[in-house]
């Protein structure tokens, strides 16, 4: 008797969740196809960024410009959702990178035998005590209180004195910053699968089962004196390494630029004092190469992931914007020319939307010498702040005078390391928005212009996005 309430008890609960749809599996859908699901992740807003909704927008102008007679190619373009930053990159967020380089080139040191040799800086074995791949251990404190003689010289080899005046300083020449990058496109293409057999579907044509696919990898490495040696090397496709690029990059921001970008100009305080005093940290950071840039990137991904664990192969890299997701960003979600409604530079108040030069030489007249602290002026409807002067932005896209047109109508994307070897003029690439020392022309969204990936400025900086995870058509409240 028991037996059989027991089974009549059992297709009850079968039946309960067939009815019920309980699950998605072929038992409880009765043989139906379901599909597999998955724990759906609602991905949180990224500290400091805005999302900008997917959408279509025209980029470029209509017209030609009045002043400059410059033809600026037009597209009807489509972008994903992305996560953009509010502002740009400021000297504090980006010393917070150079901060992080030095704490680690010091960890390094005081796990060296030549400077002390405290192995509890490095991890080389996990719990069981089994070797992996050394790391460093970031829970271990500098001592910078009261160092012993060691790791007071361990502390003390990434300083240097000025040999004129005296002051101790940041060595900038060490603040070198190691990365790697998968390159998941060329990887993807047909044309360099491993597999001979798998690179051309058209059963016509006779596969080739010794063609040999060549490929350029980027690499780097520190040569005997210090210096950063980069090179590009072209070998036959052996596997998937052969994709992984490695860079190494000299990341302390060029504060001679102030003096290099002006003749005859007296900008020694800013050379001096914008990046490192306190009184500017919530400035843009400038002296930022594009390589620079794209180097912060890549350190911003690295420092998120190490804190999300499993959820990590989920969340996309911090990058810089393409030139398209730049100007459907600027625009504001009305696609404004300028990325106030207005067509004009000031409000009805005469106070202006924007700093940049009102006038000639008069680069005061907007309240502002050079640039301003971030969020001095209003947003552009979509929570977005300076993207018009201030400084000029880095994107990720190669410059070319066709801009959109050679381009896809979806994502559109044209980009390209160019090797040290590489011709100067493949190394342009687009910078957006004007800055503080630009005319009115210049701060338009379509407006673009170029500096090469090498090259720093004192009005030229940059700002990270990072797309967005199955995202919903659902507007986003600010």
């Amino acid at each position: 008797m028991k037996k059989g309430i027991i089974i009549l008890s059992m297709l009850a609960v079968v039946l309960l969740s067939s009815c019920m749809g309980s699950g998605r599996n072929a038992m409880a859908s009765g043989g139906e196809l379901t599909g597999v699901s998955g724990t759906s992740m609602s991905e949180p807003t990224p500290y400091g960024m805005t999302l900008i909704e997917r959408g279509s927008l025209k980029v470029g102008v209509e017209e030609n410009d009045s002043l400059w007679g410059t033809i600026i190619p037009t597209k009807e373009i489509s972008v994903d959702a992305f996560w953009m930053d509010e502002t740009e990159v400021t000297n504090a967020e980006y010393r917070q990178f150079v901060y992080w380089v030095r704490d680690s080139i010091i960890r390094e040191r005081l796990a060296d035998p030549a400077y002390g040799g405290d192995e509890t800086y490095k991890i080389e074995e996990d719990k069981y005590g089994e070797p992996i791949t050394p790391h460093l251990n970031w829970k271990k404190a500098i001592p910078w209180k009261k160092p012993t003689e060691d790791e007071l010289r361990a502390i003390e080899s990434v300083y240097k004195i000025h040999p004129i005046d005296g002051t101790r300083m940041l060595d900038a020449s060490q603040m070198n910053y190691r990365y790697e990058v998968f390159d998941y496109v060329q990887a993807a293409l047909r044309k360099n699968r491993i597999n001979p057999s798998e690179r051309n579907r058209n059963t016509d044509v006779q596969v080739d089962p010794e063609e040999v696919v060549m490929i350029s990898k980027d690499t780097a490495y520190i040569d005997e004196d210090g210096r950063i040696v980069r090179e590009t090397i072209t070998r036959p496709l052996s596997g998937l390494h052969d994709f992984l690029h490695t860079y190494i990059v000299n990341i302390y921001p060029d504060t001679t630029c102030w003096v290099n970008d002006f003749n005859n100009a007296n900008n020694e305080a800013y050379m001096r004092l914008y990046f490192n005093h306190p009184n500017y940290s919530d400035y843009p950071v400038v002296g930022v190469s594009w390589e620079q840039a794209n180097a912060f990137c890549a350190w911003r991904t690295d420092f998120l992931l190490r804190g999300l664990g499993r959820n990590a192969r989920y969340i996309q890299r911090y990058r810089l914007p393409t030139e398209v997701e730049w100007e459907y960003a600027a625009r504001g979600r009305e696609g404004n020319p300028f990325p106030w409604k207005s067509q004009n530079s000031k409000n009805e108040d005469g106070c202006f939307f924007a700093n940049f030069k009102p006038d000639r030489g008069n680069y005061t007249k907007d309240g502002n010498l050079i640039t301003s602290r971030v969020k001095t002026y209003d947003a552009n409807s979509n929570g977005l702040y300076d993207m018009a002067g201030n400084v000029a932005e880095w994107t990720s896209t190669v410059y070319t005078e066709a801009g959109v047109l050679s381009m896809s109508d979806v994502n559109p994307s044209l980009e390209y390391n160019a090797a040290k070897e590489d011709p100067y003029n493949m190394k342009k690439k687009s910078v957006r928005g004007g800055s503080w020392k630009d005319p009115e022309t210049f701060i338009r969204s379509a407006w673009r212009t170029y500096e090469y990936q090498n090259e720093t400025r004192s009005y030229i900086g940059f700002r990270c996005v990072r797309t967005q995870v199955g995202n919903s058509n659902k507007k986003q409240k600010r």
